[in-house]
């Protein structure tokens, strides 16, 4: 598969170190970070909250391992607050990701979210935009799109859980109101089997929009606990809801299929923000890689 496609792989710093809970991975370094992903086969990486921002220095680290900068999140709060507010904040993150040379900018709508909230029950607390909560986010979205397509550069929205995007629903409603030049979807496995979505569904059905890939799989009894046990998304990700692909429930080779299929081009990025006490972060990026490796021959 993929060999005739451009396709690179990536790994995420938040098993490492976790942006939403500090605590985890605390003791460890950007340098530590970095040169395990390098030694573990990875040839890119997604920004993390101890990587250095000035360009020139992360350049050079990042150039002393052979790795890139895939894209980082972004948070935009297009429900809640006026939209210059965003918007001056998106240009300055465009514009570090542009100098580092990344093609994709990722957007995840913060208005009203759950997800950084300890206490607040994830399934029973999850936000639902009004009417005019939706009219300022596709606007919004597609405004962005117009800023990072000065740079010649692509939004692409995560769906994720304890946001006012996370189903099936809510994501197909994304895609047909917003225009395919200015908005696209981030695709991320993990996001969509917790949630109790069909995650090829989403694939196919999206797969035009798809201009990059989080891969990350579930333990489904750790997912089944918070929903019965109504924990929220910071408490399920101190259990250890999420892994690497190949130590979880799903089964990627359909994934991969058909995005091979597909003539799919751009980052897979794996995604497992576990607590690096309990899950040894090198350890499990080898594990991913090897899977990764076996089922898809990237």
């Amino acid at each position: 598969m993929f060999n005739n496609h451009h396709v690179k792989l990536a790994i995420a710093p938040i098993g490492w170190t976790n942006d939403d809970l500090p605590e985890l991975g605390g003791e460890v370094t950007f340098e530590q970070c970095i040169s395990e992903m390098a030694l573990a086969g990875f040839s890119g990486s997604e920004v993390g909250n101890k990587y250095p921002r000035k360009t020139e220095i992360l350049k050079k680290a990042l150039s002393l391992r052979g790795l890139e900068i895939a894209s980082a999140w972004f948070s935009t709060f297009l429900t809640s607050k006026p939209f210059e507010e965003t918007a001056k904040a998106f240009i300055e993150h465009r514009d570090f990701l542009h100098e580092m040379g990344a093609k994709v900018i990722v957007v995840s709508e913060q208005g009203n979210s759950i997800q950084g909230k300890m206490e607040v029950p994830l399934f029973e607390n999850k936000p639902v935009f009004t009417e005019e909560e939706w009219a300022g986010l596709l606007d919004g979205l597609e405004r962005l799109g117009d800023l990072a397509a000065e740079k010649n550069m692509r939004i692409v929205y995560h769906h994720h859980m304890g946001t006012g995007i996370q189903t099936t629903e809510e994501i197909d409603r994304l895609m047909k109101e917003t225009d395919p030049e200015k908005v696209s979807l981030l695709y991320d496995t993990g996001h969509l089997v917790f949630s109790g979505e069909d995650f090829l569904h989403v694939l196919n059905t999206h797969m035009n929009r798809i201009h990059h890939v989080h891969l990350k799989d579930v333990r489904i009894d750790v997912a089944n606990k918070v929903r019965e046990g109504k924990l929220s998304f910071l408490q399920a990700v101190k259990d250890g809801v999420f892994t690497v692909p190949g130590d979880g429930v799903i089964d990627f080779k359909p994934v991969f299929e058909a995005l091979d299929a597909a003539r799919y081009e751009g980052w897979f990025v794996v995604e497992a923000e576990q607590d690096p006490a309990l899950a040894n972060p090198f350890e499990y990026a080898l594990k991913a890689r090897q899977y990764i490796r076996e089922i898809s021959g990237v």
